[in-house]
């Protein structure tokens, strides 16, 4: 059965071979010459001569690969020098050229997720200047206004007060919103769960929504008739957030004389999931993955006239992965969308 040796003891056993077999009939001929020939003695120092070449090759190939494998790990700051011991830096050539492939493919996957991230940082500091500059601009010219003499007209300075409140309540909005992202982000967000009929917490979303659905006569309702309660347990307050978000831009996109629709079906044993659907615009397969990015919005120009801070289905993400729950979506352009997150059940 043939022994598979490091690339290292390769290289030692040969040069060792190659030292041994040149020394040896250096010495047979000196031996030969001198009338002092034993073969037996000459086979001894020739096993002699290969032990000590081996060990001694072996060992200074090791020292010189360790110490210029650890030189190039310090110059390019792979990793942290310090840390570095013998065992964690090989001195076997495939192994040290698998480590330096898995390394390099390491730091590329390293480099693009940073790409990644400073795409995404330069587009969310876009965008959320975008949002705050409207509304600030927006305060700015009403003010502006007054102070240039509009003040003087009682109406017209009731008026723009009134406009520049509606400013600045949207200022507000939008800081509430990300102060609640970054605290779920950081898990500072306490969540009080509790037990709750998941189809009463629907019927209070559909009522309080039912005006604003109206005005597009969107039908808000149930796939089918819920006799019975379905108990889950999580935060109240935070899912009635969530279907209320999802229920809202559900009302925004969806067709005048649309439906949204709620059901709520048994997933697992402990599982349910709640689904929401419209028969809306729908949604481009290319955007359903940013869907849930802070300010991320499918229609860049039309969906601002709906108004939201366009931080809605970010919280709603952050709302059900906090709970360490699932979302998803569904969507075909023309045809609707479907959002749906799971529950626990109570048992």
């Amino acid at each position: 059965m043939s022994t598979s040796f490091k690339k290292t003891y390769k290289f030692a056993g040969y040069t060792s071979v190659a030292i041994t077999i040149f020394l040896t009939l250096a010495l047979g001929v000196f031996f030969y010459l001198t009338n002092t020939l034993n073969f037996w003695f000459l086979g001894g120092i020739a096993i002699g001569l290969y032990i000590f070449s081996f060990f001694i090759i072996q060992f200074r190939v090791e020292r010189f690969i360790y110490k210029r494998v650890k030189k190039i790990y310090d110059d390019v700051a792979l990793l942290d020098a310090s840390t570095f011991s013998e065992q964690q830096i090989t001195t076997d050539m495939e192994t040290l050229t698998k480590e330096v492939e898995r390394f390099a493919h390491d730091k590329k996957l390293e480099i693009e997720a940073l790409k990644i991230r400073e795409n995404y940082r330069k587009e969310f500091i876009g965008n959320i200047s975008h949002e705050l500059k409207t509304p600030l601009f927006t305060v700015q010219g009403y003010i502006l206004t007054l102070l240039d003499g509009a003040m003087k007209d009682k109406n017209v300075r009731k008026r723009y007060l009134i406009n520049a409140n509606k400013g600045v309540e949207r200022l507000i909005y939008i800081v509430k919103d990300l102060d609640m992202i970054t605290k779920l982000e950081v898990g500072d967000l306490n969540l009080y769960k509790e037990e709750f009929n998941i189809i009463e917490l629907v019927q209070n979303v559909f009522d309080l929504l039912e005006m604003k659905a109206s005005k597009k006569q969107i039908h808000l309702t149930f796939d089918k008739p819920y006799t019975n309660s379905i108990l889950v347990l999580a935060d109240r307050e935070r899912i009635q957030q969530v279907l209320s978000n999802l229920i809202v831009n559900s009302i925004k996109y969806g067709k005048i004389g649309g439906t949204t629709e709620v059901s709520i079906e048994d997933l697992i044993k402990n599982k349910v999931i709640v689904r929401v659907s419209d028969n809306g615009e729908g949604i481009d397969k290319e955007n359903i993955p940013r869907l849930f990015e802070r300010f991320f919005r499918v229609d860049k120009s039309g969906s601002r006239k709906e108004g939201g801070s366009g931080l809605g289905l970010a919280i709603v993400k952050h709302i059900v992965e906090a709970h360490k729950e699932k979302i998803y979506v569904e969507s075909q352009i023309g045809i609707g969308s479907e959002f749906s997150f799971t529950l626990e059940k109570v048992k």
